[in-house]
């Protein structure tokens, strides 16, 4: 199971997408999911309408390529057009740990035709994925909760080929995310192809690390 950051490694709120919250999240040994848009002809991470304080995407990259890629960088797309950035970057830093979610089906077919990663996205109001067969993988996201997310869901789509990232239930509150690692850590699945985004990451990781 690899553990995937949310927003960052953070204490506070505030914290989310900033770079202090990327760089530790990568000094503590965890991938970690971010929000990626354009703001005056650049890339930059941020969750709603970006501004100047925005920080810089590429920085992102910089730090993950200091880091031998070793850790998966999740990149929520939240704007149209970003294809070609995203391209130099992935490029010039030559990542390949990362995966691409969240995009517009449009912008999901130009990814596809520049062979950009991405994940197709599974949940209770997307039960049948997009562009499943193309998709290097499913990210699944239980909105209002996780008893849809099974062990046969979860085994499938591991052997077709696909890697899975799970939004853990503390991502939206609605439900004790705890049970639910209890109940996922127990699946006979190869983990190895799985991830768990969360704002818990230290916890996950104790969690779900193998004795």
């Amino acid at each position: 199971m690899r553990v995937l950051a949310h927003r960052g490694y953070w204490n506070a709120n505030i914290e989310r997408n900033s770079m202090r919250a990327l760089r530790t999240a990568l000094k503590k040994r965890f991938g970690f999911e971010s929000d990626v848009r354009d703001y005056k002809g650049k890339l930059v991470i941020s969750h709603n309408i970006a501004n100047a304080s925005s920080p810089d995407a590429e920085e992102v990259f910089r730090c993950l390529a200091e880091n031998r890629d070793r850790y998966c960088f999740a990149i929520n797309i939240k704007a149209d057009g970003l294809k070609d950035l995203l391209l130099e970057y992935i490029t010039r830093y030559r990542i390949t740990n990362y995966f691409l979610f969240d995009m517009s089906v449009p912008q999901m077919i130009e990814f596809d035709e520049l062979r950009l990663r991405y994940f197709t996205r599974q949940s209770e109001v997307e039960p049948t994925p997009c562009m499943y067969d193309r998709a290097a993988g499913v990210w699944i996201d239980g909105f209002w909760g996780t008893s849809w997310i099974t062990e046969e869901l979860l085994k499938e789509h591991i052997e077709n080929g696909k890697e899975v990232c799970i939004v853990s239930p503390d991502l939206h509150g609605r439900e004790d995310y705890r049970n639910f690692w209890e109940q996922l850590k127990n699946y006979r699945i190869d983990f190895s192809k799985v991830m768990l985004c969360t704002d818990h990451p230290d916890e996950a990781g104790a969690f779900f690390r193998e004795d």
